[in-house]
């Protein structure tokens, strides 16, 4: 089922069941996004993401970087992040989407797609320390992506365009029931700044 028609307003459930994902489309003008954009690209400390596959250390053309308002650790693909102190920017949007979702979140891992041939496999963002069943809000930047989701046990797929300067929201059982990806492609040239705010638990 694709999604692209649909007039976001962050109402609506995009998933048929077992989870809930809500697409606010664009939270801000176009000038206020290419502001953002800009400000990201060149402010924060983008660093190529590593992962431990089958005992192999790989580095990823992607990159990431890991903000929150304790050095938190996070742990995924068997390596270990700390989360950097929060930059002016960064707590701007936090603030914006807490707002506009009555959620609240306390830390950020950001992702720089150089173009359309970088792209995020299937995954669900299960890890221990984030809290079980809790909101990650998704805010896009750049190029504009498809996002996809497929149910773990059916495989129904359902997928969208995340547009520049919008919010995705994931929450409930989604992590549980269901992966999701940035699909690769080679229509697009142009880099893509995603942020993922979330909750780190159980953590001093």
């Amino acid at each position: 089922m694709d999604l692209f028609s649909i007039e976001p307003d962050g109402s609506e459930n995009l998933l048929p069941k077992d989870g809930t994902v809500n697409y606010y489309g664009k939270l801000m003008t176009s000038y206020k996004a290419n502001h953002y954009f800009e400000v990201l690209l060149n402010a924060i400390e983008w660093k190529n993401d590593e992962a431990i596959i089958f005992g192999k250390r790989i580095i990823t053309k992607r990159k990431v970087a890991w903000y929150g308002d304790k050095p938190f650790s996070y742990t995924y693909s068997n390596t270990t992040k700390s989360a950097l102190p929060w930059t002016k920017e960064l707590l701007e949007l936090k603030a914006l989407i807490e707002e506009k979702t009555g959620e609240t979140f306390n830390s950020c891992l950001l992702n720089l797609y150089h173009n359309g041939d970088e792209g995020m496999a299937w995954h669900s963002d299960a890890e221990k320390d984030l809290k079980k069943n809790g909101a990650i809000g998704s805010l896009s930047f750049g190029a504009e992506r498809k996002f996809a989701f497929k149910h773990k046990e059916t495989k129904e797929t359902v997928s969208m365009i995340l547009e520049h300067g919008s919010l995705l929201v994931m929450k409930d059982e989604t992590q549980t029931n269901w992966l999701h990806r940035l699909p690769p492609t080679k229509m697009i040239s142009k880099p893509r700044v995603n942020l993922t705010f979330r909750t780190i638990e159980n953590q001093v």
